[in-house]
């Protein structure tokens, strides 16, 4: 399957930000195994998410170009049992998520702050293959930690 890594960099950014990190304003499908899902397209682009939690969650994006899967990530995380109120610290990430960037399109950008709240991403790799972990601080101390890999699937024939 021939694409554009650069279209699909920019394609991962217009979705991310069209899903989860839209919020509430995002459509959610809850389906029958109790996990989320949220799908986005353009063109020939389709982006699906499916993710399982709350607290802690998981799952996968996927990626399919002209019907045919090119590209997933899978991800882990979870907030500290110390903090008392969830919605902050899912906040804060949804806002880091909005500024997911076309040169690293996995989560959101190296360092965000908000507050006494810090947000922090550092991954290895390019589009193809790549890891990384994502946190957040609360006046330095750690209160959420996320894990997540990825790449190209089914490229070669």
């Amino acid at each position: 399957m021939i694409f554009d890594k650069k279209e699909l960099c920019k394609f991962l950014v217009e979705a991310k930000k069209s899903t989860y990190a839209a919020g509430d304003s995002a459509q959610k499908i809850i389906n029958d195994d109790k996990s989320t899902t949220l799908i986005f397209k353009n063109g020939d682009w389709k982006y699906h998410d499916n993710y399982f939690g709350g607290e802690p969650y998981g799952g996968r994006e996927v990626v399919f170009f002209k019907g045919e899967p090119i590209y997933i990530m899978t991800y882990y995380g979870q907030v500290d049992d110390s903090v008392s109120d969830i919605n902050k610290v899912y906040g804060i990430l949804m806002d880091a998520l909005k500024l997911i960037s076309a040169d690293n399109p996995y989560r959101g950008p190296k360092k965000y702050n908000s507050g006494n709240l810090s947000y922090e991403n550092n991954s290895t790799g390019e589009i193809d293959n790549f890891f990384g972990e994502e946190s957040i601080t609360e006046n330095g101390k750690e209160i959420y930690k996320a894990k997540y890999m990825g790449g190209f699937v089914d490229i070669k024939n």
